[in-house]
């Protein structure tokens, strides 16, 4: 039910979540997906974006508020502001019910699976969580963040849920640079990596938080329970301070290796996951590790130190990489990037017949999609786990462990 105001503007009831914020529809039947939003609630909106079949807006005022909203706690999180956390107006609660409500529907349409499912909490405060932060930089020199669906920059000097040691980059110029990385992983002083372009292509260089330069031989050193990681300041790290322990907790668990077996581990990274199942497997096992990012191949080799029973090889994940790596009777861990896997990687996983498969996707339309070709060639979902490892945000962490046919 909606009632049309003016031509930039609706009143609308939104039914439920969505991804890009809450739907409702015009009185004109269309769908209009509403940020800044939350189920139950009455709000006038200002349409942004007009389709034949949709509309996109932001509320600009609620009528008739929903008892699940909050007082966002970062002065960004508002209409025309920072579009980076798009839940800071919901409750915790509210958060994980419209997390849990996405992760149903994409298995429901895309994987035909009607399951109830659970979202758990990160541990630890959520303010300050994040350890990595990608800015952009405004012509004036400020580091910036994006507004929602566009390449409008909107300039911040403080981050409410990264790294309170960050706020000395944001209230510093970085003018001459294209985009900065703020990383704080581990114990070691939090650094810049930043983006320079010239006629001569992209150049990195490092740099302390208030843009001094630093050696370019930087590196974070990270533990993850009894595991320390070696991690350029090029190479992939999970983003929340605690989802490196959260999901290797859950990854040894689905994967139950034991001495001697035979384990791949596709997406590879730095060996977060390939390092301790090398320690599990001991050394009449074998894991090896697949990554094409030369950055992360040459961390991960370095993090494999002592351990004969890792091989670390530098490849793409494709149907040629899964046929030289992965054997029958396998354990297989897979952590792909956000588009999941490429055209033919799970059929060629289901031909090599491992035993067992684990994936970790922070995608669940992705995950469902590949998920519906391995539940479609015998293989069980036989756990599911989803962590809140992006709080603010729509988004989630799912691990899932399948079974290979008998």
């Amino acid at each position: 039910m909606s009632e049309r105001s003016s031509d930039e503007t609706m009143t609308v009831r939104i039914d439920r979540p969505a991804t890009g914020g809450g739907v409702g529809r015009a009185d004109d039947g269309r769908v209009i997906f509403v940020r800044h939003s939350l189920p139950g609630e009455l709000v006038r909106v200002d349409v942004s974006e007009t389709t034949s079949s949709f509309y996109r807006g932001d509320a600009i005022e609620v009528l008739d508020p929903s008892p699940d909203r909050v007082k966002a706690p970062c002065p960004y999180a508002h209409p025309g502001g920072c579009g980076g956390c798009d839940l800071q107006h919901a409750s915790s609660s509210a958060q994980r019910s419209w997390k849990a409500s996405l992760v149903s529907e994409h298995l429901k349409r895309i994987a035909g699976l009607e399951i109830d499912v659970e979202v758990t909490p990160a541990p630890g405060e959520v303010k300050g969580s994040r350890t990595r932060l990608r800015c952009a930089v405004d012509e004036e020199g400020r580091l910036s963040l994006r507004a929602a669906r566009s390449h409008d920059l909107v300039a911040i000097d403080a981050c409410w849920i990264a790294n309170d040691a960050f706020e000395a980059a944001l209230q510093s110029t970085w003018r001459g640079i294209s985009e900065v990385e703020l990383r704080a992983i581990g114990n070691g002083e939090p650094f810049a990596v930043a983006r320079r372009e010239s006629e001569r292509g992209t150049n990195y260089e490092l740099r302390s938080l208030t843009g001094a330069p630093l050696e370019p031989s930087t590196h974070s050193r990270v533990a993850v329970r009894d595991h320390v990681f070696s991690v350029g300041p090029l190479s992939f790290w999970q983003s929340h301070r605690d989802a490196p322990s959260v999901l290797l907790d859950s990854v040894l668990e689905f994967a139950n290796v034991a001495a001697g077996d035979d384990v791949v581990d596709l997406f590879s990274g730095v060996g977060l996951f390939a390092v301790p199942l090398a320690k599990l497997v001991g050394p009449g096992g074998r894991v090896t590790a697949v990554e094409s990012s030369p950055f992360a191949v040459r961390d991960a080799r370095t993090n494999a130190t002592g351990l004969k029973q890792l091989k670390v090889r530098e490849w793409s994940v494709t149907p040629r990489s899964v046929n030289d790596t992965v054997r029958e009777g396998s354990i297989v861990v897979l952590d792909p990037p956000r588009h999941g896997l490429a055209k033919g990687v799970a059929e060629s996983l289901i031909r090599r017949r491992p035993e067992r498969l684990v994936y970790v996707s922070c995608d669940p339309a992705t995950f469902a999609r590949d998920l519906r070709i391995f539940l479609g060639n015998g293989f069980s979902l036989e756990q599911l786990r989803i962590f809140d490892l992006f709080p603010m945000t729509e988004h989630v962490e799912l691990v899932a462990s399948l079974d290979s046919p008998s």
